[in-house]
């Protein structure tokens, strides 16, 4: 409405709230709720740190939590949630079952002798899941970027199938390898590893 452009990102807010500061054309009523806003920012993104530094210390002395963050994508939060929520990882027989526990399998359709796979099912945890395919999509903005450093099929993949698509099948193959991480105790095998492969929706 005042005619103020701000490049994309909170990263950038800080120098959005100098210009609003600096322009004497904006009414002092409209500097006044701003920095209002500011000030609520500031508070809430106070209270983020502080969470996300117990989060991390709880991450440093869990050791599953520390095993399962060497898994692209996955991350101290998704390490963290993957090792307080799954309490018993050997209650799933495969990595299948649990990623379709997660949600992240596609339904089957299955008539006449043919099967069709459909959407995921949604099932399950969705704050796992969510974790999961946010951690996916952005693995995979990044090797749209040029990166080739995670797993040469992700990149057939990325050229073959939507973004979403793309996410999902990812975030299905992330969750099979935590649960064989979990399950045997291993550490994460960037190269060469034999885990299954991905599930397309």
């Amino acid at each position: 409405e005042f005619g103020l452009t701000a490049p994309k990102g909170l990263s950038r807010l800080g120098d959005l709230l100098a210009d609003i500061r600096a322009d004497a054309t904006i009414p002092d009523m409209a500097k006044d709720m701003f920095e209002t806003l500011a000030r609520d920012y500031a508070h809430i993104s106070a209270e983020v740190a502080v969470l996300d530094e117990k989060l991390l210390a709880l991450h440093r002395h869990n050791e599953v939590s520390r095993r399962l963050a060497a898994i692209p994508a996955v991350g101290p939060v998704g390490a963290t949630l993957l090792a307080i929520k799954v309490t018993d990882a050997h209650g799933f027989k495969s990595g299948r079952d649990f990623a379709a526990w997660l949600g992240l399998t596609p339904k089957n359709h299955s008539t006449a002798g043919k099967n069709r796979l459909g959407v995921i099912t949604r099932a399950g945890d969705e704050m796992l899941r969510s974790v999961l395919v946010a951690g996916a999509t952005a693995l995979i903005q990044h090797m749209r970027r040029g990166s080739k450093r995670v797993w040469p099929w992700l990149q057939a993949l990325i050229a073959r199938k939507a973004p979403k698509l793309a996410a999902v099948a990812l975030a299905n193959k992330l969750a099979r390898i935590a649960w064989k991480l979990m399950v045997s105790g291993e550490q994460y095998r960037p190269l060469g590893a034999t885990y299954p492969a991905p599930v397309l929706p």
